[in-house]
């Protein structure tokens, strides 16, 4: 992706990319899910390197608006 105009936010597993999903659209941004091991599994290959784990992309112009959400989102989950 070198090319794209979207930059990783945050890797992790399904729950919280879901919760990060979810606040992410409340704020009217769009971003990318890709699970490379799911991809591999549909296309017959196996499962990925760590199962259940997900990248999650945002537009380069959304960027300072959707950092904060996963700060916010994964320090919650810390606690």
């Amino acid at each position: 992706m070198s090319d794209s105009n979207y930059i990783k936010i945050f890797t992790g597993d399904f729950i919280i990319v879901q919760r990060i999903i979810n606040e992410l659209e409340a704020i009217n941004i769009n971003a990318i899910v890709k699970d490379t091991t799911e991809s591999a599994r549909l296309a017959g290959f196996g499962g990925g390197i760590v199962p259940g784990f997900q990248e999650v992309f945002v537009n380069k112009d959304e960027l300072d608006n959707a950092v904060p959400i996963v700060q916010k989102v994964t320090s919650e989950s810390q606690t």
